[in-house]
């Protein structure tokens, strides 16, 4: 008993229908050609080898005209390549964004590629106070933290006195917070 194996083959079939709909224009205009050179040759009584010649030369000028297509779509495609990006083909990276397909990009020392093995990211740098260059950030990074002194004094020499204490409880909060803790 032979065991049937079926396999599902999925494949985009239009430009394999693109040729066969351009095959078919190019024999109804053959065939119009020599419908119209028969034709003439019975109406005109021209001789068999004027009706040849002319059917010919319609003939080479329909295999040069298809011959020139895929040139004529290339020039298009290429203009289209070279001035895209007057049209907004451009996409800008200033304030960062995602790279999901491979892309090539300028370098100094040549050309880099970028996305080659998945989705790579771009982050805005940002040069710091202290001077050093890193990623830089929207802010953000939590809720904004509020420190509450409540203080009793009972006269502004009190007050100037736990001023130091204030001052240093302060300090220590602030601390705990750059830590994380």
């Amino acid at each position: 008993m032979a065991d049937d194996v079926r396999i599902r083959i999925e494949a985009d079939a239009a430009p394999f229908l693109a040729t066969l709909d351009n095959l078919r224009t190019v024999s109804q205009g053959f065939g119009r050609d020599l419908t119209g050179a028969l034709k003439s040759a019975a109406v005109s009584g021209k001789s068999l080898d004027d009706i040849l010649r002319r059917l010919g030369s319609n003939l080479a000028g329909r295999a040069l005209s298809a011959g020139l297509a895929p040139l004529s779509q290339l020039t298009g495609s290429l203009l289209s390549n070279i001035f895209g990006g007057l049209t907004g083909g451009v996409t800008p990276f200033a304030k960062g964004g995602v790279v999901s397909t491979p892309s090539y990009f300028p370098m100094a020392s040549g050309t880099g590629l970028m996305g080659e093995a998945g989705a790579e990211a771009i982050l805005p740098l940002a040069r710091g106070s202290d001077g050093r260059l890193g990623v830089a950030s929207g802010g953000g990074g939590g809720a904004p933290v509020n420190i509450t002194f409540n203080v009793t004094a009972s006269d502004a020499a009190s007050f100037r006195k736990s001023e130091a204490q204030i001052t240093g409880m302060l300090a220590q909060a602030v601390s705990r917070g750059a830590r994380g803790r």
